[in-house]
């Protein structure tokens, strides 16, 4: 096993991926401000790659310690932009299981990101697959405070190029600093969120 170099984790890799949409597919021109969206992922070597174990308390315990680095990475890459939604997923090196990802996205990792973005009622979609390096995920994306904002649901994709190895985890967090450009499909607005239950 690689030795430990963030806490009890062994972190081959962070990475950065910051775009700012400045139109949609047709080309119209934004209705406001560009749509910032941030990937932030590390590769984490996969204590039990290789075993089944019932505990998996080697990656979970500590996970928050992971939490708050990707936090601070996330306001660093926002560049003083307001975050409005997240979404999160891991990518789990083939001698891994997907609950080896999921291990890692708990709301123990979970708590301090979203304290570092300033705060989220809502739950945080998130997707997840086995798979080999250089594959490419889909990360959700929804409102932070109230899941019925039906402008913020999107989809940033990402890619990882060597990772994650056979015995690695990518672990993704994605934010946006608005919903998409031109949605027009009713519902809730952002504006009008209460932030009380997650919802609305």
């Amino acid at each position: 096993m690689p030795e430990a170099n963030f806490g009890p984790y062994h972190v081959r890799k962070w990475f950065t991926h910051v775009e700012d949409v400045l139109a949609n597919e047709t080309g119209q021109h934004s209705d406001g401000p560009a749509v910032r969206r941030i990937v932030i992922a590390a590769a984490v070597h996969n204590p039990y790659a290789g075993r089944f174990s019932e505990d998996l308390s080697d990656i979970v315990a500590k996970s928050d310690e992971l939490g708050h680095e990707f936090g601070r990475r996330a306001v660093a890459a926002a560049g003083g932009v307001p975050i409005s939604s997240y979404g999160k997923a891991c990518v789990v090196g083939v001698s891994g299981e997907y609950e080896h990802g999921n291990a890692f996205l708990t709301q123990l990792f979970a708590d301090p990101v979203r304290d570092a973005v300033g705060g989220g009622k809502s739950w945080v979609p998130s997707s997840g697959k086995v798979a080999a390096a250089g594959t490419t995920i889909d990360i959700p994306l929804a409102h932070k405070d109230a899941l019925y904002v039906r402008s913020h649901y999107d989809t940033i994709s990402a890619g990882f190029g060597d990772a994650p190895r056979p015995d690695e985890v990518v672990i993704a967090f994605a934010f946006a600093s608005r919903g998409r450009l031109h949605a027009r499909l009713g519902g809730l607005t952002a504006d009008e969120v209460q932030g009380v239950d997650g919802l609305r």
